[in-house]
């Protein structure tokens, strides 16, 4: 049995009129699609399926919420999802997904799996950018992205090469000082001598 086979629908087999289905995601069915993003979630699917004899009408509804990492301080951020889908779906020569409001697949498949389209309907609910309210960031990381941002003068300082010329001096501090090579030495001397002149 395979990690998705719940998410079939049996097209062949309806009758005419409406059908519904209720799905569960939960952090399995992320870790089965291997999201990277989202570690855990409670969310709750409704599929209305319609079928007039010739197309299959679907219409899917998700409620519950998915957690992620915040941007800024890392800790889980529980983020609401409250979205829709609407696809058509009809039998024809070949699978063809080019449009976004038709679906053709070939008359050979009996049932049409639909955990890649609550995967990607999730992800695409989910805003690009994950931070907590204001205030509501873990306070031990608040506070030494302040101490970071207290140390950037200037408009063109940033954080990030501030983090990254701490990063270098803690690494250059872990090496043990190289000697130097005499024949570059020597071609230092030759600059100096020129600057003076």
């Amino acid at each position: 049995m395979g990690k998705f086979t719940a998410y079939k629908l049996p097209l062949k087999s309806l009758a005419k009129g409406t059908h519904e289905f209720d799905y569960h995601l939960d952090k399995q069915f992320f870790a089965d699609m291997e999201s990277a993003d989202i570690h855990d979630a409670d969310v709750k699917v409704k599929v209305t399926l319609t079928y007039n004899g010739d197309v299959y009408d679907l219409n899917i509804v998700f409620t519950g919420e998915v957690v992620v990492l915040c941007d800024r301080c890392l800790d889980d951020l529980h983020l609401p999802i409250d979205t829709t889908y609407h696809i058509v779906v009809k039998y024809g020569e070949d699978f063809n997904d080019d449009s976004d409001e038709l679906l053709e697949i070939p008359e050979s498949d009996n049932y049409l799996n639909i955990a890649y389209m609550l995967y990607d309907t999730v992800a695409l609910a989910i805003p690009i950018k994950h931070v907590h309210p204001l205030g509501k960031c873990n306070r031990a990381m608040s506070a030494i992205l302040k101490k970071h941002r207290a140390r950037a003068t200037g408009e063109d300082a940033d954080l990030e090469n501030d983090l990254i010329d701490e990063i270098d001096q803690i690494d250059s501090a872990d090496e043990p000082p190289t000697s130097s090579d005499p024949r570059w030495d020597a071609l230092k001397g030759l600059s100096s001598d020129s600057d003076e002149e």
